[in-house]
């Protein structure tokens, strides 16, 4: 079974976000019926990403942001593409660091995640806007 969907993410501010519960009440009601299988979700952005890492405790999430702000940070003098504000070319440099899609693992109609682990969202921009995410669900029924 192939099934694709596509969603809008609501506006959220710069930084990291878990989106792991957005993204599986979306899923439904396919996911619940896929015995093995994966999802692909894929963001359709240049300066946002998506990446899996720790859900439980908050501040890796913040900590993550102050990281990627200090390894990446904004007003470069060689920056030359600054025609839509100085948080543009570092979204767009974090998005390819980070990337734009992940993969996970469908068992038994869910998803087969460490459980420490979650989907992050990145918002990159201080004013991002809605996000596009295409999610591919593929499986054995």
């Amino acid at each position: 079974m192939w099934i694709q969907k596509e969603i809008q993410l609501n506006s959220y501010r710069r930084g990291f976000h878990l989106i792991t519960q957005e993204i599986k009440v979306a899923c439904q009601p396919e996911l619940a019926q896929i015995k093995t299988g994966l999802l692909h979700v894929f963001i359709k952005h240049s300066s946002a990403s998506l990446t899996i890492n720790e859900n439980a405790d908050p501040i890796v999430r913040t900590d993550f942001e102050s990281f990627f702000n200090q390894v990446v940070p904004e007003n470069e003098p060689y920056y030359r593409h600054t025609l839509e504000g100085s948080d543009d070319l570092p979204a767009h440099i974090k998005s390819s660091i980070l990337g734009s899609s992940v993969q996970i693992p469908i068992t038994q109609g869910q998803f087969n995640l460490g459980i420490w682990q979650g989907i992050y969202f990145g918002e990159h921009r201080d004013h991002g806007g809605s996000r596009n995410i295409v999610l591919t669900l593929w499986g054995e029924l």
